[in-house]
């Protein structure tokens, strides 16, 4: 094997590879020494078939494999032998000329072929001991606790139908309806037996409103229009007819919380139940210090390196980023006006952050190899469960799309790669814990939540 290199740019590299005609033929003839004795031919016994014949009957055909085979192990050992990592898969650029070819497979001519790739950046990590990172926390005040006990209590809500009664907001009718739309039915526009809590906004705006003020049995004429941004296409920014026909009215009654109240929840006593509540708010409060810390690590290790990324990596985030947008633009209907921004500007945005994506991704990569940061198959499997859960009903087909789809898994394994280094860089980094208010805890990062390091964290 012969190796030039023809380009270095920057990250950039070429390489021309000449592989002797001998070495492959070499390799043809010793494959077609390990098949011989299995090969079994019409006017030959098994085993028993000449080296001559053999090559004239399966030369050609093993060769095409040899060559590919021949071709990736020369590959990685030019790559092994420069030291050199490549940010994604070599493209290999073989003859164009097709006599060429069948003379390189008849063993006549030198296999030469080129092959072009990006490499890896070379960087020095900072000290991550000296990185200035804040913890936020806050206390669980009584109050956050009462708010919690009250909206269990809200949620136990039933609801008793009063003959008579005249409809409020909060109370619960029972209705039928039948939807026109310019005197026609449309569909999904009837239902028998709804029950409808009044003020909650289920229904489209304003149905709701002309209900209050309705008794069991009457007949009411609801007219609304369908918002713009309506799910059902065919139904967006429509007016609408609803021949409303209400069954029942039923007046709310919240739960007094008591310790039998508790003991159907699960818990002793009122105590106890508010014990519960304040754990879970402080898990909750931990998982929001915790994923504002992150994103001030993620600042500063942005912040802390400074080196030239792959063009080519740098392209696909920016395309993978730019097409998602496009599609949620789409989907809701909105423009870059909407925005306030013209596509430059936006173009602009994107790019930075892809910048700090793929920046992220292989600083948190080279923290992770340096600190030997491994995802187990058990981490893996419970993520798996995690995100089945998410689609009850529909097990099968997620089990099967991370079976099945290319580099699926490694959606699962990339945000647990990044969250162990997180862990490990916090460890060394040793947080300042600053006390701050609930209201302070939970404000909203005013950058974008994609700002991470994102896919590009977890090295395949």
């Amino acid at each position: 094997m012969q190796v030039t290199e023809t380009s270095s740019e920057g990250l950039k590299r070429e390489l021309q590879v000449v592989l002797p005609a001998a070495d492959l033929s070499a390799r043809r003839d010793k494959r077609l020494d390990e098949i011989k004795g299995t090969v079994q031919l019409k006017g030959f016994r098994k085993g028993k078939v000449p080296a001559t014949h053999l090559k004239k009957v399966f030369g050609k055909s093993l060769m095409a494999e040899i060559l590919q085979q021949a071709i990736e192990e020369t590959t990685q050992k030019a790559l092994e032998e420069r030291n050199e990592r490549p940010a994604l898969q070599p493209k290999i650029d073989l003859p164009e000329d097709q006599q060429v070819i069948d003379s390189v497979i008849d063993g006549e001519t030198d296999l030469e072929f080129s092959m072009e790739y990006e490499i890896l950046p070379e960087f020095e990590l900072a000290d991550f001991s000296k990185l200035e990172i804040t913890k936020l926390t806050a206390d669980v005040e009584d109050a956050a606790v009462d708010k919690a006990v009250g909206e269990l209590a809200e949620r136990s809500t039933s609801y008793e139908a009063t003959d008579g009664r005249v409809a409020e907001d909060g109370d619960r009718v029972k209705i039928d309806f039948v939807g026109t739309i310019d005197g026609e039915a449309f569909e999904g526009g009837s239902a028998e037996g709804i029950d409808l809590i009044l003020g909650q906004g289920n229904f489209i705006p304003g149905f709701e409103d002309q209900l209050v003020g309705a008794k069991a049995g009457d007949e009411k004429t609801v007219e609304v229009t369908f918002p713009d941004d309506y799910g059902a296409e065919h139904l967006k920014g429509k007016p609408a007819s609803f021949a409303v026909k209400v069954q029942e009215v039923g007046a709310p009654t919240v739960p007094e919380v008591t310790d039998d109240f508790a003991k159907t929840l699960g818990a002793e006593d009122v105590s106890k139940l508010r014990e519960a509540l304040k754990t879970q708010i402080e898990s909750e409060y931990a998982q929001v210090s915790r994923a504002k810390m992150k994103r001030e690590i993620l600042d500063r290790l942005d912040e802390a390196h400074d080196f030239a990324l792959p063009p080519t990596l740098l392209e696909q985030e920016f395309d993978s980023m730019w097409g998602e947008l496009q599609k949620r633009m789409e989907q809701t209907g909105k423009s870059f006006e909407d925005e306030g921004k013209s596509e430059d500007e936006m173009r602009a945005e994107y790019k930075t952050l892809a910048e700090r994506r793929v920046r992220l991704g292989l600083v948190i990569g080279q923290i992770g190899d340096k600190a030997n940061i491994e995802v187990s198959q058990d981490e893996l499997r419970r993520a798996l469960m995690d995100q089945t859960r998410r689609f009850p009903g529909q097990e099968k087909f997620v089990y099967e799309y991370y079976e099945k789809t290319p580099g699926a898994i490694n959606e699962l394994r990339a945000p647990i790669y990044e969250d162990k280094v997180v862990d490990y860089i916090t460890a060394l980094a040793k947080p300042t814990e600053k006390k701050v208010s609930v209201d302070e805890l939970t404000a909203a990062d005013d950058e974008d939540d994609d700002a991470g390091s994102g896919a590009a964290a977890s090295p395949a």
